[in-house]
């Protein structure tokens, strides 16, 4: 049984492990995106566990991998025996593959090699009042899914032998987030990015991640956001728990327009959908429906500080983006929870 210090721990560390003491109807998975320096490589590694989502299924670890040029992506399956990792730091084990704030070490099928972290990781700050990108939402134990940002940005050194072909990513940058608890929202889009150009070619050390999502709450749902664009040496938020504002959201086939209000300004996403690899996801229903995903998204970004001064305008290519689930619903819930009829 999972105690009242687990959870403390949990809340404090969501980079760490939170599955201590949980036997049943459990998640948890690493994102980790290695990016090389010319972009002519790019792979998510995913770390985790799903421990028995429903009534009967085996509990099993993972590692998947997803090859964001060709849209592949390969599921190595492992006895939970296999998995271990800390509950107050980042430090994952899945058999012989090794993740931590140090880098990579992979041992698959295919896939071999070690890559390192040339730079400190930028997590999502931390404090007692916001304890991560969930803000106070942290607090509440009984929320379907939680999600954290280990990492906005860092640097990577090493090679991997891929299909017997070296990729080297000596100089390339490094993204890393996580997702845990009972299953993902039943309808989502998400987008992360930390490779932006501007108009005039540069190249600024600056990261996105969005997500808006379905969020059941007590009888009723929610359309919760949470938004972080890392730019100029500082974090600007656009979440519910801060009062940001969806002026515009629309999802077609082709695209996403998404525009957010908040204390930090405005942000502006329109992205462009591409064909993806399918990644397995814990959702209500099922352990291992697939979820489409690339790695070869673009997006506009333009953000305008609340004066109107124009604070970044670019692209976000080599970008993650995932659409899923029941999008209609999505749009017609409401930003603030109503209780269901």
């Amino acid at each position: 049984m999972r105690t009242p210090a687990d959870w403390l721990t949990g809340v404090r560390h969501p980079e760490g492990y939170h599955g201590r003491g949980v036997r049943r109807r459990f998640f948890e998975g690493w994102y980790i995106k290695l990016v090389a320096a010319d972009r002519s490589a790019r792979l998510a590694v995913i770390p985790g566990i799903f421990r028995g989502l429903e009534g009967g299924a085996a509990d099993e670890a993972f590692v998947q991998v997803l090859d964001g040029l060709t849209g592949r992506s390969w599921f190595h399956s492992f006895p939970p025996e296999a998995f271990h990792a800390a509950p107050h730091r980042f430090d994952v084990r899945v058999g012989p593959n090794h993740f931590s704030d140090r880098g990579v070490e992979l041992d698959l099928p295919g896939l071999r090699g070690r890559i390192e972290y040339t730079s400190a990781l930028v997590p999502w700050p931390v404090t007692f009042r916001e304890p991560g990108i969930m803000g106070w939402y942290g607090f509440v134990p009984a929320l379907e899914c939680f999600h954290g940002v280990v990492s906005f940005g860092h640097g990577l050194h090493g090679r991997l032998e891929f299909e017997e072909r070296p990729l080297v990513f000596d100089g390339g940058r490094g993204y890393i987030e996580k997702d845990w608890g009972k299953a993902f929202p039943a309808g989502y889009v998400w987008l992360a990015s930390n490779h932006i150009d501007t108009a005039d070619g540069e190249r600024p050390d600056a990261s996105l991640v969005a997500s808006v999502a379905i969020v059941p709450w007590l009888r009723g749902a929610f359309r919760g956001v949470i938004v972080g664009f890392h730019h100029g040496g500082r974090l600007h938020r656009w979440t519910t728990y801060r009062r940001a504002r969806q002026t515009r959201l629309e999802i077609g086939d082709q695209h996403v327009h998404w525009t957010l209000t908040g204390p930090d300004g405005t942000l502006e996403i329109e992205a462009e959908r591409m064909r993806g690899g399918l990644l397995r996801a814990p959702l209500r229903t099922a352990m291992h429906q697939r979820v489409e995903e690339t790695l070869d998204a673009s997006a506009h970004v333009r953000h305008t500080a609340p004066d109107g001064t124009v604070l970044l305008d670019g692209v976000a290519s080599c970008a993650g983006l995932e659409v899923f689930g029941d999008i209609d619903r999505l749009a017609a819930t409401p930003e603030r929870f109503s209780r269901s009829r």
